[in-house]
């Protein structure tokens, strides 16, 4: 049986509208609009598939003095709908089975409009305007009685080799409720592992994201591709086949081996990766892109309010072919303003978070928060087309002062708002593309009972990172480390500070657990930067420079051991891909790397009353073992034998 179901997203269809305004061979239809925080800007018609705007036009809706050739004059002409409402147009019918085209105008030329058709009462297609006069194809049909669409595998783009949950969006785009289906899914062509689902009063025009019980283990690191989809619709067959399956390619890669016990009464050397002869200028934070086989690392770099921040990528980090690359986007003033972290997903998309009270910089309401990016260089940073507002995949305005950033999964981030002392949890749910404006399907909640403290002087960030259901945070302006449990508490209502903008969803989250990690009675002094790994905690104090490693297996964290990199302003700290330490200083603008010169031991086991262990040498590799017939060797990645024991 299916363990867990998601249901969202769902469109109340039990009153179907009346059919008798139209005559036989015509379908009653409505256009449901919603609008953006703009709502003046934009026109639009519907009109046969083969006119023009303005050609025989059918309906039309939005602001007359834009008009058809109103799109990218930037008039500002009022008149049109309202900012962030939702109007209904019709009902107007339309001939079956004949093809129309809806026409959008932006006044702006930067987005437009978000519509819906409906017709017969069912909402059978839903368009987002995105510039000037782009216009969208359908047909006048009512929906087939059994018709499953394939949406989207969600599952990470970069896997580790060990088992992964795969989630697979289906919507229900037939007419009829279904009640049971088959869901099926396959790796690379191979066997269908197919799972009997039931008992569901799946409504018509209704998405489910499903959580296949049968978990994927990779059986090596490489490239697989997943194919998914649904079969078996309350016992029949889906009459549409061309929208029944779904696929996505995805690497598995190697875990990060846990060394840092390397670093306890080692020798230590520090590596300068990068400094400003590479254009390094007041690094905040740093993280890795989630392919950790290329050692690809991206640093947020501060700037000044009036121009916006960087980043500077390093290809191939610390090897000797390593090159850099120092980007920004064309409107970072506004959506990489003073950026305090930076946290990759996943998906490959990143997120940064504003340190800036005001990102339109007028004098007005606080507007800012958390960016969403591609990490994609045909992408980010690149001019998304004329009319587009920089190379922005999203953005959401609800945390002035962010002091830093970490990702849950796909596009969703906890960020540390320093204006209201909340951490505050951003889905962005889907992007609206390059450069566009939609934020409708955005969700905001906020943890208000802890009370973080921002740095008063706006210097040292306060970082945080997810491990196993609880968020970390380095709490600065406290002085102390605490956490969370991100599946405890419950929506309290509505928060007292905004929201700016039409969102989905926008809350406050009370009665969750949460706890000190590191107290402010302890050594500690202006905790800053923080990554964790197995039961082993990093935390970087601005004030002194250290970097302190913390034993987390229980709570309060115990402290294991101090590094001194001689010279404050470290922010954000990172284990990379090899288990070393990498970390940034704001002062110095510098990007560095830690090497300790002895062998480290980690994941302490017993076998048999033996003591075995997993060694890693001083460039990070794992050295692995194989009992097989009484016989234990230690083997380096590469394949080569280091040693040999029996364990008679």
């Amino acid at each position: 049986m299916m363990r867990k179901f998601i249901a969202f997203f769902i469109i109340n269809l039990s009153v179907i509208l009346s059919f008798a305004q139209c005559p036989n061979g015509e379908l009653e239809t409505y256009v449901e609009i919603l609008t953006d925080d703009y709502g003046y800007e934009n026109y639009w018609e519907i009109v046969p598939n083969n006119n023009n705007c303005g050609n025989g036009t059918i309906i039309s809706g939005g602001n007359n003095a834009v008009g058809c050739n109103g799109g990218g004059n930037q008039n500002q002409a009022p008149g049109g709908y309202a900012n962030n409402t939702t109007i209904i147009e019709g009902p107007f019918c339309l001939t079956e089975n004949n093809n129309y085209k809806l026409i959008n105008v932006d006044d702006w030329g930067d987005s437009g409009l978000n519509y819906t058709i409906k017709i017969s009462g069912f909402p059978i297609y839903n368009f987002q305007g995105q510039g000037n006069l782009n216009s969208f194809l359908f047909e006048a049909t009512e929906p087939l009685q059994n018709d499953i669409e394939a949406i989207k595998i969600n599952i990470d783009n970069y896997v580790f080799v060990e088992p992964n949950q795969i989630k697979i969006k289906l919507k229900n785009v037939g007419s009829n409720i279904i009640n049971s289906i088959n869901l099926i899914y396959n790796v690379n062509g191979g066997a269908d592992i197919v799972e009997s689902v039931s008992n569901l009063n799946w409504q018509p025009f209704t998405e489910i994201e499903f959580e296949h019980s049968n978990l994927w283990t990779p059986n090596f690191e490489g490239s697989f591709t997943i194919n998914a989809w649904a079969d078996n619709i309350n016992g029949s067959n889906d009459t549409n086949p061309t929208n029944d399956q779904v696929s996505i390619t995805v690497a598995a890669i190697a875990g990060i081996p846990n060394i840092i016990d390397q670093y306890i009464e080692s020798n230590i050397t520090f590596t300068t990766i990068a400094n400003s002869s590479n254009q390094v200028s007041i690094p905040t934070d740093l993280d890795f892109h989630p392919n950790l086989t290329n050692s690809e690392l991206w640093v947020t770099l501060k700037g000044t309010e009036n121009s916006g921040g960087k980043t500077i990528t390093i290809y191939d980090a610390g090897k000797a072919n390593q090159t850099e690359e120092v980007k920004q986007d064309g409107n970072a003033w506004h959506f990489m303003s003073l950026p305090t972290g930076i946290a990759f997903s996943k998906n490959g998309n990143f997120a940064t978070s504003p340190g800036v009270y005001d990102a339109n910089h007028d004098g007005g309401m606080p507007f800012t928060g958390p960016t969403l990016w591609s990490s994609d260089p045909l992408i980010y940073a690149q001019n998304a087309g004329p009319g587009t507002n920089g190379s922005h995949l999203d953005m959401l305005h609800a945390s002035p002062y962010s002091q830093g950033i970490a990702s849950e999964k796909e596009n969703i981030f906890w960020v540390f708002d320093g204006n209201s002392n909340d951490i505050v949890r951003y889905d962005f749910v889907e992007d609206h593309g390059p450069g566009n404006s939609y934020h409708g399907d955005g969700i905001i909640r906020r943890y208000s009972d802890v009370s973080v403290l921002k740095d008063p002087n706006g210097d040292a960030p306060s970082h945080l990172v997810l491990k196993d259901n609880w968020l970390y945070v380095s709490d600065f302006g406290n002085n102390r480390v605490i956490r969370l449990n991100i599946n405890t508490g419950f929506n309290g209502g509505n928060p007292s500070y905004g929201p700016f903008e039409e969102l989905a969803e926008y809350s406050k989250i009370t009665g969750y657990e949460w706890e000190t990690v590191v107290s402010s009675s302890s050594n500690l002094t202006g905790p800053t930067g923080i990554d964790i790994i197995g039961n082993r905690m990093i935390i970087s104090e601005f004030n002194t420079g250290d970097i302190i490693i913390y034993d987390i297996s229980s709570i309060p964290a115990v402290e294991l051991f101090q590094i001194s990199t001689g010279s404050t302003g470290v922010a954000g700290v990172k284990i990379g891909p090899n288990g070393k330490i990498w970390y940034v200083n704001s002062y110095d603008n510098t990007i560095m790397r830690i090497d300790g010169d002895g062998i480290g031991v980690s994941n302490i086991t017993n076998i048999n009353n033996r003591k075995l262990v997993n060694v890693y040498d001083a460039s990070g590799r794992e050295v692995r073992h194989d009992t097989k017939n009484k016989i234990l060797f230690y083997q380096y990645n590469d394949g080569t034998v280091e040693k040999n024991f029996n364990l008679k």
